[in-house]
């Protein structure tokens, strides 16, 4: 790391994925802007890093409101001076119903959250890294298997996910005139609360019911940190990190 930490948003940062990852940055020596509607479980993500969290900043956001976000990015660039990594973490899922009982309220709820939330941080994150000097930066999407193949009756998370791979290939394309490399993690059952019913068997697509194996959030942080870690010249455009005998690969 140069003298003067680097900068990273995380959004999600609260717990699972996010939190995991924003420790991992800080003890990687960056300066991190912890991202998520919940306050009090920001606050913990700070605590839990220990010394390395006195370079943390919390700033409660809701990504899916435009306002929220655009408060996110103005306090980083009153903190901290500028923005070396974005990483579009924060995701929700909608119930695991038939798609023909999914309401317009649980699909808007999702699509506001996983796609409108990732674009309107990129948006903001290009405008900061565009001006900066030395300008340019990092921009990490959490895509998922998903974004490759569906689970059964996952219709709303599953059509954001494969929407944020062509975010991802279009904030690629267009960030090259401005040094912003852009690339894609794709997750497979990371141990977090969002994965806990799958230790009790989840449905297949063959339409049994199985335990999936589950891997350590922490692996997940590391692979971030690495795809952080490269020059701008360099990029990770996609990467895949799964549990190594869950049912992915010829799932279905």
């Amino acid at each position: 790391m140069d003298s003067q930490p680097k900068v990273a948003i995380v959004t999600g940062a609260g717990s699972g994925i996010g939190r995991c990852t924003a420790q991992a940055l800080l003890e990687e020596g960056y300066s991190v802007v912890l991202a998520g509607r919940r306050r009090e479980q920001l606050e913990v993500s700070k605590t839990e890093a220990g010394n390395s969290g006195k370079r943390a900043l919390v700033v409660t956001t809701d990504v899916g409101n435009p306002d929220s976000v655009r408060y996110l990015f103005s306090k980083t660039k009153e903190k901290f001076g500028r923005l070396d990594l974005l990483f579009n973490n924060a995701g929700l899922g909608a119930p695991a119903v038939p798609l023909e009982e999914i309401s317009y309220e649980q699909w808007k709820a999702v699509v506001d959250v996983n796609l409108t939330g990732a674009f309107l941080c990129t948006q903001q994150a290009f405008r900061m890294m565009k001006e900066q000097n030395p300008k340019g930066g990092r921009i990490i999407n959490n895509g998922s298997i998903s974004a490759h193949v569906p689970r059964p009756l996952s219709s709303p998370y599953t059509a954001t996910k494969h929407a944020i791979t062509g975010l991802t290939r279009s904030t690629s394309l267009d960030g090259r005139a401005y040094d912003i490399a852009c690339g894609q993690i794709d997750i497979g059952n990371a141990a977090t609360e969002m994965t806990e019913r799958m230790a009790e068997g989840i449905l297949q697509a063959n339409g049994k019911t199985a335990v999936e194996p589950r891997m350590a959030a922490e692996n997940v942080a590391k692979a971030v940190v690495y795809m952080a870690s490269l020059p701008l010249d360099a990029n990770v455009l996609f990467m895949t990190v799964t549990a190594t005998k869950m049912p992915f690969v010829g799932r279905g």
